[in-house]
């Protein structure tokens, strides 16, 4: 991806998706747009928080990464992009379930089952 690409992602994207999340999840959840740092270490969202009261299903606390496919960021440029992003915001709520679903994370306490998980390669389907 050229750098310009990775540039308007973490400027104009990856913050409306961290905005947009912050808002489905637990305020003590912290979601934040991490720059990217070059090849090999991409703009992500993350989200992390310390685990609450409540018994925790899970030993560590959350520490999640999310970054996307390169080839979908550039597609987000292209005309129609603007529209397809708007209804993959509309998805996430259903994607967060789904990611906890299919992994050891629990959002709700803000656990999950490895020091560190990375969801990688997303895509901006709806």
């Amino acid at each position: 991806m050229n750098s310009e690409a990775a540039q308007r992602f973490e400027h104009e994207f990856a913050p409306r998706i961290a905005a947009w999340i912050a808002s489905h999840l637990d305020p003590q959840i912290r979601v934040e747009v991490v720059p990217r740092e070059g090849r090999g270490h991409p703009t992500r969202v993350r989200l992390s928080g310390d685990p609450g009261v409540l018994r925790h299903p899970y030993e560590h606390p959350l520490n999640v990464s999310l970054t996307w496919d390169s080839a979908e960021i550039e597609r987000l440029l292209e005309p129609g992009g603007d529209t397809r992003f708007g209804h993959y915001l509309e998805s996430t709520s259903r994607k967060l379930h789904a990611w906890e679903a299919a992994r050891p994370i629990d959002f709700a306490t803000r656990t999950q089952g490895e020091p560190e998980i990375l969801i990688g390669g997303l895509d901006f389907e709806g």
